[in-house]
């Protein structure tokens, strides 16, 4: 739904009894965050695109589902609320205030239409061209119930103490196929890839080699059989450049 709203105010090996699981992917060239819902007429061309993309080694694509068109008529089934702000934080980040869907964000940095492929391949060239967007190296690894992000020493001045960077672990569901029957898209059968469904911060980093070691069954939702982690500058309500991802398979 094009229309603006203006808001006021990895692949891993299997773990067996107990051994731990690394993944470090190499560094992707884009992270790609689809803004999009069930109720929107224009977004299943987006989705269709997230699903093309959803296993290929070099991108992070993921499927952000808001709730702000859910009083068309149809309650978006995979909604978040906390994608809506995300969403609302970019727009206020940027200063231009368009928040509508299908909106993709690139890198942190760029918006474009969701499923107009030739921008959002301009989008991802002239983004990952920005100093420090995803140079920095993100380590997953998995023991039982725990997870372990690890981070190196920045060797340039990508963050501070007084301007950290902020880890965010991210659930994501690979697949969900909905049957809409009512809104828009009423009577349609729509697959989504990488499905966001919990969101958890991990804390800051200010440039030091660092580790984050968290409890699966907490900070995951359930259901969830992969793990995204963003290394990205500011904070949840001032959302800037991505400087590093992984993505992980979960066991």
């Amino acid at each position: 739904m094009r229309g603006s709203f203006t808001w006021g105010g990895l692949v891993a090996a299997l773990v067996c009894l107990g051994a731990t699981t690394s993944f470090a992917t190499d560094r992707p060239r884009a992270v790609l965050e689809l803004f999009t819902s069930q109720g929107c007429s224009s977004c299943p061309p987006a989705d269709r695109y997230v699903s093309d993309m959803a296993d290929r080694p070099d991108v992070i694509a993921l499927t952000m589902a808001v709730d702000y068109w859910d009083y068309l008529g149809w309650r978006d089934t995979l909604a978040d609320p906390i994608h809506s702000k995300r969403q609302k934080a970019y727009a206020a980040m940027r200063g231009d205030r368009q928040v509508y869907t299908p909106q993709m964000v690139v890198n942190g940095v760029a918006h474009v239409v969701g499923s107009d492929r030739p921008a959002i391949d301009r989008a991802i060239t002239q983004s990952s061209g920005q100093p420090g967007v995803l140079a920095v190296p993100v380590n997953i690894s998995q023991s039982g119930d725990t997870i372990t992000v690890s981070l190196p020493t920045q060797t340039g001045d990508l963050v501070s103490a007084d301007m950290p960077a902020t880890v965010i672990l991210l659930g994501v569901s690979s697949q969900e196929t909905v049957d809409i029957v009512r809104g828009e898209n009423r009577g349609q059968h729509v697959t989504y890839r990488n499905v966001v469904r919990s969101h958890a911060v991990l804390g800051e980093w200010t440039g030091g080699a660092q580790s984050y070691t968290v409890s699966r069954s907490a900070r995951v939702a359930s259901g969830c059989g992969r793990a995204v982690v963003l290394l990205q500058v500011g904070n949840p309500r001032r959302p800037g450049a991505m400087l590093g991802a992984a993505i992980a398979r979960l066991q």
